[in-house]
């Protein structure tokens, strides 16, 4: 059934560019740019990948970003989760980034945006993957910091195609960034969230109607809450959902928990991705495969949410 389900033509519309930092690259660029790490090995970094929550799992992921230095880094960042994509039959992404996590650390932003955009454009013009870029902003930090990072992109306006917000969840509603989405939608961005994974429902709506977001980024929680399920499929809001973080991160006790094939089965559009794949262990296939061998997937189902990712491509 692997085989089959990587086979499948597939868009990725829920991925963190330094989410996909594997331990071999981490260490290698650690090397490169002559930084310590923690770690004593690759080994000894994935045995780290334990977490009990969202803010855990930040705290590791940030403390990687730190061996992403040079246009170089980000160019071959980028350039290996493309390989990824080519080997699974993503025939579309689009990915976030977070500039913040590096302008903070005195990275310039065009840095950033020049090792990211290379790869992207090399990966259409080699591999046939199209894409469309997603600057994420951080929701733990405040609306100036936010605007800030809006003004440091405006000169590379063309380069992505929407604005983005990750981060953690619970404390930071969308409602903190209602002026920073509005600037970005006068200048002809689209708009996307993180919403409703460890935080609730009322986040979603928020999402929605003060941020007028095109898709809901995660959204699982939406099933508590009727009346929003019934806006969402009367809507046609695309969810992009990641299973396998979804577990990792306990937002679901168990695979055997989530409620994804529920809501395609409600008629949802709801879609499958990875999110951070290097430490949630899997890529686009991995997370259709668990989809298969935990809540027993049919082919038909795997089809529409393989098509569903297609359908709710921005571009």
């Amino acid at each position: 059934m692997y085989d089959w389900l990587n086979a499948l033509p597939k868009a990725e519309l829920h991925l963190h560019l330094e989410g996909s930092l594997e331990p071999e690259l981490l260490f290698a660029l650690a090397e490169r740019n002559k930084i310590a790490l923690p770690w004593n090995n690759v080994e000894a970094l994935r045995s780290a990948y334990a977490f009990n929550n969202l803010q855990e799992f930040l705290d590791l992921y940030y403390a990687g970003a730190d061996v992403l230095r040079t246009e170089q880094d980000f160019y071959d960042l980028t350039w290996a989760y493309l390989l990824k994509c080519k080997a699974q039959n993503v025939i579309h992404t689009e990915p976030f980034f977070d500039p913040q996590t590096h302008t903070d650390r005195g990275i310039p932003f065009e840095v950033v945006l020049r090792g990211i955009k290379q790869a992207l454009v090399d990966g259409e013009k080699q591999l046939g993957i199209s894409h469309g870029l997603i600057l994420s902003f951080l929701r733990h930090l405040s609306e100036e910091e936010a605007f800030k990072t809006l003004e440091q992109a405006m000169p590379f306006r063309d380069a992505f195609i929407a604005v983005g917000l990750d981060s953690s969840e619970m404390g930071h509603p969308p409602r903190k960034f209602q002026r920073v989405f509005d600037k970005a939608r006068s200048e002809g961005l689209l708009t996307v969230a993180h919403a409703g994974e460890e935080g609730p429902p009322e986040y979603i709506w928020e999402a929605l109607d003060l941020l007028k977001i095109e898709r809901i980024d995660h959204g699982v929680r939406a099933i508590e809450d009727e009346r929003l399920m019934q806006r969402i499929i009367d809507e046609q809001i695309p969810l992009t959902v990641c299973p396998l973080s979804n577990t990792k991160l306990c937002v679901f006790d168990d695979m055997r928990q989530h409620n994804i094939l529920q809501m395609l089965e409600r008629g949802v559009k709801v879609t499958v991705n990875s999110d951070d794949p290097a430490y949630f262990g899997g890529y686009v296939t991995e997370n259709f495969a668990a989809l298969y061998d935990s809540l027993g997937m049919t082919q038909e189902q795997a089809k529409r949410l393989a098509q569903n990712s297609l359908d709710a491509r921005l571009v």
